[in-house]
């Protein structure tokens, strides 16, 4: 085979597309574009993220407000007792990261992992405001109901804490690193402000407004828990 066949051989490894042809079926997948906010290069999706993790902030830091003066006043536990299980409730929610970064990494992926455990959390909050409702059963039931549901709480707060931020990050192209960048302000901000707000308002809640003739934990427990619904259906 002489030079000029061996450069004709090599030649017909490439086909040569026009820029109005279509490529080849098969050969060049088309990546399929996530719908944008608003025109611009955020994904649509990253609302929700944000929307979602507000609620989800103030319904975990609304519920932390009031969760000693819960113990003190409507358990009559002693300091001692309730700030032990204050805290080993905070230690709970501080080590089920690890339980979702390896169910997110291994098992389900960042998304599954974030709903299922999501529906976790949101039964763990009707379960914490149902179990503190006074004429509901004697101090047993309560403390049980509300045990059981501060665990459902640790468990799926601290369970997609290693997977929201991450997924939010998934959702950008690799071109848009500054939207990318902006995005992260943006919900770092929103788990602020979810936490600030709610600190001052479920106070309120349970001070100010009286149910079944004493203060209301159903309602200040109950609110954080309605606006976690509202971030699972987001």
């Amino acid at each position: 085979m002489n030079a000029f066949q061996r450069n004709e051989s090599k030649e017909t490894l490439f086909a040569f597309i026009s820029a109005g042809d279509d490529p080849p079926k098969g050969d060049f997948p088309v990546q399929k574009k996530s719908p944008k906010l608003c025109g611009s290069n955020y994904p649509l999706s990253i609302a929700f993220i944000v929307v979602n993790e507000f609620c989800e902030r103030f319904s975990y830091y609304g519920m932390k407000a009031v969760l000693t003066l819960y113990f003190l006043s409507f358990f009559h536990w002693d300091e001692n007792l309730s700030t032990a299980v204050y805290h080993a409730f905070s230690a709970l929610c501080y080590f089920t990261p690890v339980i979702g970064a390896i169910m997110a990494d291994s098992w389900l992926g960042k998304y599954k992992t974030i709903i299922y455990l999501s529906i976790v959390y949101v039964v763990g909050h009707l379960v914490k405001s149902v179990g503190a409702i006074p004429s509901l059963g004697n101090q047993a039931v309560h403390v049980i109901l509300s045990m059981v549901g501060l665990f459902l709480i640790a468990l799926g707060t601290g369970g997609i804490k290693p997977c929201v931020s991450a997924f939010g990050g998934d959702q950008f192209e690799e071109e848009h690193t500054a939207e990318r960048s902006k995005f992260f302000s943006i919900f770092y901000l929103s788990i602020n402000a979810g936490s600030l707000i709610s600190t001052f308002v479920t106070p309120i809640l349970r001070g100010d407004v009286k149910c079944f003739g004493e203060d209301c934990y159903a309602l200040a427990f109950g609110v954080p828990a309605a606006l976690m619904v509202l971030a699972l259906g987001e």
